[in-house]
């Protein structure tokens, strides 16, 4: 019974697996003479031949395929997944003229999320673990950060020591854990406008602005057609960064993936999508590298 359990669940079809119950998944990092650029179009000779994963995401309810390769210098993946409609715009501010002053809106741009663990461990990265850990955090946001290219970069605490600016979660066990989430050293691909006086029924709430320091880690440039977003992303195999994972070709990394932000925020049908922020990791897997 075992054996069909682990089978089912490496499959992406056992969704109720326990917490200690890991998925033995591997995606296989190939090293590609020919590093594709990173433009959301997945025709670069690098991705032709390179084996896929697909993972199922259990709060999107879809399955993501991803592919990854490598060269000398940094990691590149590939990833797809369907939506049925392109969300570039996220909390427009909407003129009330009642109150005569702006609102924010109930449009949520799409996301997808990498997070990797950074003690390199087998362990559960959901935010209902019943274990703490420390995770560096790929947040690619259509209206955010995809108009120059990258994604955000942050780290995650998830503990079950008390923090400042946390949120309370409880564990699969029923115990009270605690998320925080911190952003690398930097400023981000975006800033927020604060319009005060009337300019318009609708007005963007961020401008793009040029990313520095650890934020402008991640590049990354998605692109919706015929129902699906196809996203290429890249990072340097090692940063330097305090606040980044570094890769060493010869070891092996653990991480998990979600098309929602994971924020530990309750479904909320008043937004264009109710699941923005109630993301969470599914499967854990695994990343190797190999040279062939």
């Amino acid at each position: 019974m075992k054996k069909t359990l682990a089978a089912l669940c490496c499959c992406g079809l056992f969704l109720t697996a326990p917490e200690n119950s890991f998925c033995d998944q591997t995606i296989y990092a190939i090293k590609t003479p020919s590093p594709p650029v990173i433009d959301g179009n997945a025709d670069d000779i690098s991705w032709q031949g390179t084996k896929n994963i697909n993972t199922h995401d259990n709060i999107a309810d879809i399955n993501i395929n991803l592919k990854a390769v490598y060269d000398d210098k940094k990691i590149y993946f590939l990833v797809v997944f369907p939506d049925i409609d392109e969300s570039r715009s996220h909390k427009t501010w909407i003129w009330n003229a009642k109150n005569n002053g702006y609102e924010i809106g109930p449009d949520r741009e799409d996301t997808f999320i990498f997070k990797w663990n950074m003690e390199n461990k087998q362990a559960s990265l959901s935010i209902h673990s019943d274990n703490p850990h420390i995770a560096d955090i790929w947040f690619w946001k259509a209206d955010r950060t995809d108009p120059l290219g990258f994604a955000d970069d942050k780290m995650d605490y998830f503990s079950e020591k008390f923090m400042l600016n946390t949120m309370e979660l409880i564990s699969n066990a029923g115990k009270h854990m605690f998320l925080k989430r911190t952003p690398d050293k930097g400023y981000p691909a975006y800033q927020t406008t604060l319009p005060v006086d009337y300019a318009g029924d609708k007005i963007p709430h961020y401008s793009s602005q040029k990313p520095i320091g650890s934020r402008a880690d991640v590049s990354a440039k998605g692109i919706w057609s015929k129902n699906e977003w196809t996203i290429e992303f890249s990072r340097k195999l090692k940063t330097g960064n305090l606040d980044d994972l570094q890769f060493n070709i010869e070891d092996i990394y653990y991480f998990g993936v979600s098309r929602y932000e994971i924020a530990g925020i309750k479904p909320n049908p008043e937004i264009s999508q109710p699941l923005y922020g109630a993301g969470d990791t599914s499967e854990l897997l695994t990343l190797k590298f190999i040279s062939k």
